[in-house]
């Protein structure tokens, strides 16, 4: 995908975030990002755009590397689960960087589409807006809390994985249990240090 086609696409999840916010989803979207390459290498080519959607609910409902059913019913009012969109979910209780989002750019906030950030992001002149990273100490600590909730998180899909309920849930959402489950895994194995961080495809 070329740049500017990249570009145009965060404006419109930009927009779709506003729509979003219009129909009151659930869970509620709170904010925006745009990470990764197309801010790292302005002007290249990018294979997706990766964009972290923060929302008003507690961290522990939202462990790394999983895409709770609610998320993906918001994901599809939003317009992403088709597009190039290599989307992440992040709770407003925590910072939004990670091992993998780094240096992040807000485009769209509660207030509505950050068109300074969007303008930036044409001009290839965004890097003095992005978000600066914690300090190493606060991101060790964010990183240890959330490899506890990821591993509490796998524990629990352990206990219910052959509920019928728990499995109807997921289904109906689009992702089976089993995809569920590898995701849950992989993005506690990432936290641990045992893998790298890489792109899923379109979903995380």
């Amino acid at each position: 995908m070329r740049y500017a086609t990249a570009v145009r696409r965060l404006r419109t999840v930009a927009d779709s975030c506003t729509r979003a916010l219009v129909l009151s989803t659930e869970p509620p979207l709170a904010a925006a990002y745009v990470f990764g390459p197309v801010l790292d290498e302005p002007g290249n080519d990018v294979e997706v755009v990766q964009v972290a959607f923060v929302l008003d609910v507690p961290a522990a409902d939202l462990p790394w590397g999983v895409e709770p059913p609610a998320c993906s019913a918001l994901a599809e009012r939003l317009g992403v689960t088709r597009a190039p969109v290599h989307r992440v979910w992040r709770s407003a209780d925590r910072h939004v960087t990670n091992h993998m989002i780094r240096r992040p750019l807000r485009i769209w906030s509660l207030a509505g589409v950050d068109e300074a950030a969007l303008d930036a992001l044409v001009h290839q002149q965004a890097e003095p807006l992005r978000e600066d990273d914690p300090a190493p100490a606060q991101a060790h600590a964010q990183r240890e809390s959330e490899r506890a909730e990821s591993l509490t998180h796998l524990m629990e899909i352990r206990d219910r994985y052959h509920d019928p309920d728990w499995r109807r849930r997921h289904r109906s959402a689009g992702q089976p249990p089993e995809t569920y489950l590898w995701s849950a895994l992989d993005g506690f194995l990432e936290l641990e240090g045992v893998t790298t961080p890489r792109s899923r495809g379109t979903q995380e």
